[in-house]
């Protein structure tokens, strides 16, 4: 059965486990890991892959990873990229979705978490590249600025960010405009260091370079 990503995103049991997922992380002091975060990253995997002339099925299946990637944390923080593609198996599976777009799936998921991710394949290149430039203001849920911590005040500092793809140049850049009255680079380089560099290895994977521009500067 072709499972498709409108019956991903329409499906009550994947949205409870991303709503509840996102209650234990709020619970835990992280930022929005809920709708906007895992909607987001489908559109920005979806829309690399599509440039990049990726078949519409790797499309799709991109934007289904991104779409659960995260849904593990409903689990446990630690470790949630192997929860987390062990509960889409068997969602996914009981849905009837043919073999090999399911090991496409938790292939993905299982291989984006900080500290053990990587990009196998283009799918979970798009997923990494989609999930780790995903910095905004909007993700901060604490509202009282004097008790930020850094993960706040940089996504709290960001006015602007955009992945911009240029097929052509074959380059990937994170452009960002950040409030340095907030946040000085340093600090996003200190938080977001090995996010950009597993951006850099995901870009080589689809044939591209990963830049990193803030405020005008190109600083990867």
């Amino acid at each position: 059965m072709e499972v498709t990503f409108d019956m991903i995103r329409s499906s009550p049991e994947i949205r409870t486990y991303i709503t509840q997922a996102d209650v234990s992380l709020t619970a835990l002091g992280f930022t929005e890991h809920a709708f906007a975060h895992v909607g987001k990253c489908a559109h920005v995997a979806a829309q690399i892959l599509t440039e990049l002339g990726y078949t519409p099925r790797e499309v799709e299946l991109a934007q289904i990873a991104a779409y659960m990637h995260d849904i593990g944390n409903v689990v446990n923080r630690h470790d949630h990229a192997i929860s987390g593609a062990t509960m889409a198996f068997r969602i996914l599976d009981n849905m009837g979705m043919d073999p090999s777009d399911v090991a496409a799936v938790i292939t993905a998921i299982g291989h984006h978490d900080d500290s053990t991710a990587f990009p196998v394949n283009a799918i979970a290149a798009a997923l990494i590249l989609a999930d780790k430039t995903d910095v905004r203001r909007s993700r901060v849920r604490n509202k009282d600025m004097s008790t930020f911590d850094i993960h706040d005040r940089v996504n709290y500092s960001v006015e602007r960010s955009e992945v911009l793809l240029d097929v052509e140049a074959k380059t990937i850049t994170l452009s960002l405009s950040i409030n340095t009255e907030m946040c000085a680079v340093m600090d996003y380089f200190e938080i977001f260091l090995q996010r950009m560099l597993l951006c850099r290895r995901a870009a080589e994977q689809l044939g591209l370079s990963f830049r990193l521009e803030i405020n005008g500067q190109l600083l990867l």
